[in-house]
Formats: structure tokens, sequence, C-alpha cells
């Protein structure tokens, strides 16, 4: 099953009005766009739904056309924009249902694949879905210059997405080893050779599952308020606790947010309050808390500790909120990983969603990640003509990112390979690259 939408914000004035039926795209799926000041809420606009024959009013600037660059998919629009340089491009995504051992999962594609290059495939927190966990991020105007380099995957777990009808009673909800197992019939489906994971708390246990057992799909990982760590009784006991004296909305609260930020009520902790209740599927929610809070050790430990020590291959940037209930558990990962290919970046003045919260600093140091592993060798910052430049602590990190692998013939599209040891450190004895960045 699939669903063809349009969606961007933009600051022009609407003055047209535009049939969706006189573009001929109705036959190849349905277009979701909102125009701005028509009910809608101030920020990026919220999806519509435009069917056969519906007539819906569309900013001047914003056309359909054929795409300028690389052919997309049979049968899928790309928009442009032609006259309006202060408007964000509007961009095309997909929604699916794809088929896997372990049920539907459904997934929104962004974007189209560029040539040899790693999709960008996000996987979102419990109590979340992509929408609530990335959009503010991947809407971030810098982060959109990123992504025109990459095609965009997000994966919503079972029964997590926005309209998702409730689970059968006595449905039994993938353990986290088999949500994992679930995503190469994803990359499968759409042909992607490897992919860069982001992941956010369960998200992130999930993407890392995948990297340990499918190391050959994975060219990186970006892995935010990860807790490698699995729930001892204890735990159990105190989440069992929690939820008969709280709703279950609340008690994922207290996994998202800081005792700080809870205390303090912010905007944005009533916001998702708001929406975890509304959004998400509740029953369906339930199931999921309940397997990620039964989950078992990440089982990972750094090269040289254990005998045949099993930890992540590919390059790995830990991130966390220096604010952040999931503190200590990313520090512990941190010290888990091989440090030749890991990055710590801690925060400052961020709290439990740092995506959400810091979309402009996490833009900046996935950049230099990525420049790290040989893509987007550069990259237009908006902000420099301004005068701003990017801080020091960034510019260690890509240094650091990029001492430990290599970027010839990246640039292209072909996979950048990671260096040995004796090809990173020769005549200098082993480099720890592993740092903590306060940003």
């Amino acid at each position: 099953m699939e669903r063809m939408n349009l969606t961007g914000p933009c600051r022009a004035a609407s003055s047209r009005t535009w049939a969706v039926a006189a573009q001929g795209l109705v036959s190849r799926g349905s277009l979701s766009w909102t125009p701005p000041g028509r009910g809608a809420p101030s920020g990026p606009p919220s999806p519509g739904i435009a069917r056969g024959g519906d007539e819906k009013e569309m900013p001047s600037c914003w056309q359909v056309g054929a795409p300028a660059q690389a052919p997309l998919p049979p049968g899928y629009p790309m928009a442009r924009r032609e006259s309006c340089p202060e408007c964000p491009v509007l961009f095309p995504f997909q929604e699916h249902d794809i088929e896997t051992p372990y049920g539907l999962l459904h997934v929104v594609i962004r974007g189209s694949p560029k040539g040899n290059r790693p999709a960008i495939l996000t996987y979102h927190d419990v109590g979340l879905n992509h929408k609530l966990c990335f959009n503010t991020f991947f809407n971030f105007e810098d982060m959109q210059e990123i992504t025109k380099h990459f095609v965009v995957c997000h994966v919503d777990a079972p029964g997590q997405q926005v309209g998702a009808s409730q689970f059968p009673q006595g449905y039994q909800f993938p353990s986290m080893e088999q949500l994992a197992a679930m995503l190469p019939s994803v990359v499968q489906h759409f042909g992607f050779k490897y992919v860069i994971g982001i992941g956010v708390g369960a998200g992130a246990y999930v993407l890392a599952k995948f990297a340990l057992i499918f190391p050959d799909l994975v060219e990186g990982l970006v892995l935010m308020n990860i807790d490698p760590n699995g729930k001892g009784w204890i735990d159990w006991a105190a989440t069992k606790l929690s939820g008969l004296t709280s709703t279950l909305p609340d008690t994922v609260l207290t996994h998202l947010f800081s005792q700080e930020e809870l205390v303090s009520n912010t905007e944005l902790v009533q916001s998702y309050r708001q929406q975890i209740g509304n959004v998400v599927n509740q029953a369906n929610l339930q199931l999921f808390w309940n397997m990620y809070n039964s989950r078992r050790d990440l089982d990972i430990n750094r090269p040289g500790t254990v005998p045949n020590a099993k930890t992540l291959r590919c390059p790995v940037m830990l991130v966390v909120g220096d604010n952040a209930p999931a503190e200590d558990g990313v520090v512990e990962c941190n010290s888990k990983l091989d440090p030749t290919t890991t990055t710590f970046l801690k925060m400052a003045d961020s709290g439990g969603l740092p995506q959400v919260t810091q979309p402009g600093k996490l833009t900046e140091a996935f950049k230099y990640f990525l420049q790290g592993m040989g893509y987007i060798a550069y990259l237009k910052d908006r902000r420099l003509s301004g005068g701003a430049v990017p801080s020091a602590s960034m510019t260690r990190l890509a240094r650091s990112r990029t001492a430990s692998l290599t970027s010839a013939s990246s640039v292209d599209g072909s996979r950048p390979q990671a260096c040995t040891h004796s090809e990173s450190s020769e005549g200098l004895g082993q480099v720890n690259h592993t740092m903590e960045v306060s940003c």
C-alpha cells in the first residue's frame, strides 16, 4: 500500500487555486498539503488531503513539474520552486506499508536515491512516531541542505504511526531483536545498499541491534539517548508501579524528559503530553512500552576488553543532552564502543530531546559526521554569509572523525571504508577518537 504526499513550509502568500485532477496526479496517489493561514497552526503546515476534483490553494511559488536532476521512480511527482528564493523546497514523500517476517512496517520515504550513497534511515523513540520525533530536525533549513544529498527513510515502529489501527486482542508485539530483524526487509524493498541510521532512545537501541546483526548493511550510526542496559527486576517493578499511579503519557514523559523539564512543565512538555495522548494509539503504545522495558542488554564490549568482544563496526556518533534522563546510559555505551570510530557529543543546555530543542547544533554535528565518512565534501552553510563560523568544538569533531576514516572516492557516491589501525595511526600510537564535545 502506497500513498503519495507533498509537504513543505512556505512563507509566501497563497494566491492561486490549483486543481489536483488537472495536474494529472490523482491517478498516481493522494497529495497532502494544508495552505498556511487557513486554520492551520503557525509553523510547518500539517497535512491536508486533496482528492480527485478537489481544489486547494497553493502558493504561487510552488509548482509541480518534472525533476530537474536525477529521475525519480515512475509516478513520483517532484515539486520545485520557480520564483521564490525565500521559500524552502517542497519535499515529496511516499508512504509505504512493508511486509516483514514479523508484520507490517509503516515507512515514509523523502527524496529519491542518490547514486550509490546510503539512505538515511531513522527510528523514533517509544511514545513517539517519526513525525513527533524527527519533524523539527529534518525540517530545519540547514538539515534540508544535507538531506538533498540523500534519500531519507523514516521507519515507524509497528502500530505507532498516525492513524494506526489498534492491534487485536492477544497480539504479540515484536521483541527489540525482532524489531531490528524487520529492517532488512525495508532495505531490500527499496534497494538500498546500506544505510546511515539515526535513532533516538528505543529507536537507537533497535538500530544498534540491527548493526550488530547485519553489519554489512550499516554505514554509520547516530545514536541519541541510547541505553545499552536491559531492565532488571527492580526497574521492572518501578515501571509497573509508575504505571499504576500515572497515565501512560505521563509515564512515557519521564523517559523522554528530565525531572527538571517535567517540573518546569514547559510548553514543549505540555505539547508532547497532549500529542502522545492524542496522536499515538494508546493500546499499541502500551505494547511497545512494555517490550522496551523488558529488553536485554545490548551485549557490546570495547574491543580488547573481553575475548571475542562484539561491538559496532561502523562509525558511531553518540548524542545526549547534558540535562537528559538518558545521560548515564549514553556514557556507559560510550565506554563499550571502539574509541577509534566513536564520537561522544554532549549538548549543553539541552534536555531529553536534543533533536527538537537544539536542531541547529545537531545538524552541524551531523554534517561533520558525514564529512568524516567522506560524504558531502562541501556543503554551503547559509549562516556564513552573516559572519558566523562553525564553532571550535565542531571543528575538532570534524577533524576527529576525518582522522579515523578515509574520504577518498566517496564524493562521487562510492562507499568510503574505515581505516585500519595501522593506516590511521601509524607511527603515532593508538589515537583515541572518542571525545566529549559540549556545544
